[in-house]
């Protein structure tokens, strides 16, 4: 029986997302029969061979897992933090290692910039964009005496790319799906050309998809003429100008009621930022000031009077626990901290860890003027 194409990769992907362990290419093959039919096992065999080393890991002989999925504990132990300022901790770990470990439905909201394509954050590319050369970063030039930040390129993402990806965000948002309480808020970063994967995977991973955050800003992505044919067709845009950069907003399903769910767990919806005014889903937002990108230089920095509308909003009792699992320089947590909120991050590079050290506290001391938090702060301090 012929299937069409992708669905005997969907099919060992959800199989293998959805067990959360190894299992032998017999019980992968009769799970991807149970779901499709009848289908060839020498191909299902053949797909986890060519893509061990990428999507798969290989931990036996004749076993498989997604790579990155490590055996479940049935204990859970508590790693010290390394680092901790005022609410806020930072873990220095692999976010699903830490994950894996972490005691279930024990955070209340999760605020986060991941990685795409996830090749940016690896070594080598990191390497490549710390000493100048980008990679697949794309570094901009200096004009108008100003210097632009790197911005990933995400259009070099092949078909192997986009999947790897929708194993990344399934595996993340199952991970998600555990440690925070029902009604939790999962809002992520994304952009216009990758946030649908990130939606789409994360909804199969269990969370429940609950609209966009659009935070209105220029990006340096798109809105460029055709390369080496400028001159050719000079009123032309091979894509859009970005303005704007999506966050994915999910949540784990509700226990009961949203009345009961704010009852029991604490969460449940968003903070208003007034009893006469809802919390909405388009956030005019500067670029990330020179006073922050001095304190903590990360390519990717949001600004705190960004970051705090969300955090704030993130909790809709302002009680409980907000996690970053990819928290960079920390900028987070130190939104978090200027609330009054206990948050924790976690960060696998060493370098981001040193950076977060000094970052936390003076990102979380900056003052703002503010109009959702009058009583947050004054002047933003240059």
């Amino acid at each position: 029986m012929a299937h069409p194409p992708g669905t005997v990769r969907d099919a060992i992907l959800h199989f293998l997302g959805d067990l959360e362990r190894d299992a032998t290419a017999p019980e992968i093959v009769a799970a991807v029969e149970a779901k499709l039919g009848s289908v060839s096992a020498s191909s299902v065999r053949s797909y986890l061979r060519l893509n061990t080393g990428t999507l798969f890991e290989r931990p036996a002989r004749g076993r498989y897992r997604l790579s990155g999925v490590r055996e479940r504990p049935t204990e859970y132990t508590a790693a010290p933090p390394a680092f901790t300022h005022k609410q806020a901790s930072l873990y220095r770990a692999d976010c699903f290692d830490w994950l894996a470990e972490r005691e279930p439905d024990s955070i209340h909201s999760v605020v986060t910039d991941p990685p795409y394509g996830v090749m940016e954050y690896s070594e080598k590319e990191i390497a490549k964009l710390r000493s100048g050369k980008g990679g697949v970063w794309r570094i901009p030039p200096s004009f108008d005496g100003h210097r632009r930040s790197p911005a990933p390129r995400f259009t070099v993402l092949g078909g192997d790319d986009l999947q790897a990806l929708h194993v990344f965000f399934r595996r993340l948002g199952a991970l998600l799906r555990r440690v925070v309480v029902p009604g939790g808020n999962v809002v992520l970063a994304s952009n216009p050309l990758l946030a649908h994967i990130v939606a789409s995977s994360m909804i199969e991973s269990g969370l429940e998809m609950r609209g966009y955050i659009a935070r209105l800003t220029m990006t340096m992505r798109g809105g460029d003429r055709p390369k080496n044919a400028h001159e050719e067709f000079p009123l032309v845009s091979v894509m859009p100008r970005s303005q704007w950069e999506p966050w994915v907003v999910l949540r784990r399903p509700l226990e009961g009621r949203v009345q009961d769910n704010l009852r029991k767990w604490r969460t449940g919806g968003f903070q208003r930022p007034s009893a006469d005014l809802p919390f909405g889903d388009v956030i005019p937002s500067s670029p990330t000031t020179k006073s922050e990108r001095a304190i903590a230089p990360h390519p990717s920095l949001k600004p705190q009077t960004f970051l705090r509308k969300i955090v704030r909003a993130s909790l809709p009792l302002g009680e409980g626990v907000v996690l970053d699992p990819f928290a960079g320089s920390g900028s987070t947590l130190a939104a978090a901290n200027a609330l009054g909120y206990a948050s924790i991050g976690v960060e696998s590079d060493p370098k981001f860890i040193e950076m977060a050290l000094g970052a936390i506290p003076q990102l979380g001391s900056l003052g703002q003027i503010d109009p959702v938090l009058p009583e947050r702060g004054a002047l933003l301090r240059e």
